[in-house]
């Protein structure tokens, strides 16, 4: 679940004008997160793997040697990281002192400066990928720049198959949503109403700093964004407090984001999000943020429904597994009314499946 979180929230912090750090293991599948949104989104694309001797140039772009005889440093960009749209930088905090200054500009102003090159960079979110946070004061610093963090694990064993499943098909490339479409969501969370949820965000906030989780001013201010741009893909222009479970992501260390989900189950408890919910769902554990994910996931299923007959046993057994998470997860008399919905159409579908194993039992005998 944590790979689809991933891909929802660097979808989301897209829409906030915002970047993404992801800490974690080699091979837990950072990479192909980032190039599942890419791909959605339709946007230029960089990618690079960062090292100890990894030259700026590599990154930005060569010096034009012809204006250089005239003694002008000017940088060719052309599909380099300045005229990327989403950047995915694998060990981020590898890159030297040079590398890291340049990046800063881009991230936090969206502008290119190097020698006499000076452009605007169209980017919309930059992923970093570290294995370990930093201890330095300096790369830290540098990290505080990424205002979303998430960390992955490798899969626990029971998803294993799931895990066998999805890298060996790799599923169907997802439709191009477009920029047109993600700069549209943007402008309706830049416009967004915070003034409503705003004390009781604060009133999270002074929650965490009792418990010693303490956000910089830089974090503080602009969760907001990540708040709005939830709102927005929910259809809302005024968040509400079930937008607020992103705040547990701005916590910038693993502990830290554990207790946050402590501290404040209460207000989390209310999250919901359709369009993010395998997000909310970590974040919070919400019943209301689990029963959207569950009806996403039985209705991809259900829209997923093979042609060939001999699939269909292993297509209903993920219908099952849908129903026995569900049953396992909510009382009767506690399901919302699209989960039950969902539990009734699971159930229809077995009960075909148990009327034709009758049927041709009774021919046998």
């Amino acid at each position: 679940m944590d790979r689809e979180a991933l891909v929802e929230l660097v979808a989301l912090a897209a829409i906030a004008g915002e970047h993404v750090l992801v800490v974690g293991p080699p091979g837990t599948g950072k990479s192909e997160a980032v190039r599942r949104v890419a791909r959605a989104l339709g946007g230029r694309y960089f990618e690079y793997l960062l090292g100890r001797f990894t030259e700026p140039s590599e990154l930005f772009g060569p010096v034009d040697l012809k204006k250089l005889r005239d003694g002008v440093v000017e940088t060719r960009t052309e599909g380099m990281l300045p005229e990327a749209e989403i950047a995915f930088l694998d060990e981020v905090f590898l890159g030297s002192t040079a590398i890291l200054n340049t990046l800063l500009g881009i991230l936090n102003e969206r502008r290119f400066r190097r020698g006499q090159t000076e452009v605007e960079c169209p980017l919309r979110v930059c992923v970093g990928a570290t294995n370990n946070l930093p201890e330095e004061d300096a790369l830290a610093a540098f990290g505080d720049r990424f205002l979303v963090h998430f960390f992955v694990d490798p899969l626990p064993d029971h998803q294993l198959e799931a895990l066998l499943e999805g890298g060996w098909s790799r599923g169907a490339p997802p439709a191009p949503v477009g920029l047109v479409e993600l700069d549209r969501l943007s402008a309706i969370a830049q416009a967004a109403d915070l003034g409503p949820v705003r004390p009781a965000l604060a009133q999270a906030l002074r929650t965490l700093k009792r418990e010693g989780i303490t956000l910089s001013d830089r974090r503080t201010v602009k969760v907001q964004r990540l708040i709005a741009a939830t709102a927005a893909l929910s259809g809302r222009t005024t968040p509400t407090e079930a937008d607020l479970w992103p705040l547990v992501y701005a916590v910038p260390n693993k502990v830290g984001q554990e207790a946050a989900k402590e501290a404040l189950k209460d207000l989390l408890g209310r999250a919901e999000s359709a369009a993010l919910a395998h997000a909310a769902e970590q974040a919070s554990n919400s019943p209301a943020a689990r029963a959207a994910r569950l009806v996403n996931v039985g209705l991809g299923i259900f829209a997923e429904r093979p042609t060939d007959a001999a699939l269909l046993p292993g297509w209903r057994l993920k219908l099952e597994g849908v129903a026995k998470e569900l049953d396992a997860g909510f009382e009767a008399n506690q399901r919302p009314a699209e989960l039950e919905a969902l539990r009734a159409r699971i159930v229809a579908e077995t009960q075909v499946q148990e009327a034709g194993a009758a049927w041709v039992e009774l021919q046998v005998s």
